[in-house]
């Protein structure tokens, strides 16, 4: 005889949350406008995704060089993570709030959906380059006006634009041949 098993998956769904409490930012300093913190929360949800989504292609990546390419997004899906943390971090100390739900991170990130399945370490190598490139985009869209509201935010973005990029040219080389004289 068959058992059945019903799963009870929650839907996401939007909406804040509980209320805040009135203790809630009752912190004195610098509190981030409103911008500020919009800025920093789409920064926020294309890290949070390119964590994922590293992850997704870590677990899914095949063929040659396969070893190389399955320690490379690890690398990259840390460094996302940790950049994450500093980035949501940073947000709480101004007195914004990140938003890291996973509904908010698939409705709001700029980017593209990582294909499902086992991916040739290639094609993974050129999937993972545009997500970094992406993320980086992203932050050069929004650092002149996070640079206005708050430097030490936009140094933050600094640090993490460089070893994004350091990692996109490091991945992305796996695939490049010599250039011709």
């Amino acid at each position: 005889m068959a058992k059945t098993t019903t799963t009870n998956k929650r839907t996401a769904r939007g909406g804040t949350g509980e209320k805040g409490t009135k203790r809630q930012n009752a912190e004195k300093g610098f509190v981030a406008p409103k911008q500020l913190g919009e800025n920093l929360q789409a920064v926020l949800v294309d890290l949070l995704e390119l964590s994922m989504q590293g992850k997704q292609a870590h677990w899914n990546v095949v063929g040659r060089n396969f070893r190389d390419t399955h320690l490379q997004l690890d690398e990259i899906v840390a460094a996302a993570r940790e950049f994450s943390d500093t980035v949501a971090e940073r947000m709480r100390a101004l007195h914004a709030i990140p938003d890291g739900r996973s509904d908010t991170v698939a409705s709001t990130t700029t980017l593209p959906e990582y294909p499902q399945g086992e991916i040739d370490t290639t094609e993974t190598i050129n999937f993972i380059t545009v997500r970094l490139e992406a993320v980086v985009a992203t932050m050069r869209e929004v650092h002149d006006e996070v640079d206005d509201a708050d430097p030490t935010s936009a140094d933050i973005l600094h640090a993490v634009m460089e070893r994004l990029e350091q990692l996109a040219w490091m991945v992305s080389a796996e695939n490049r041949k010599p250039a011709k004289a």
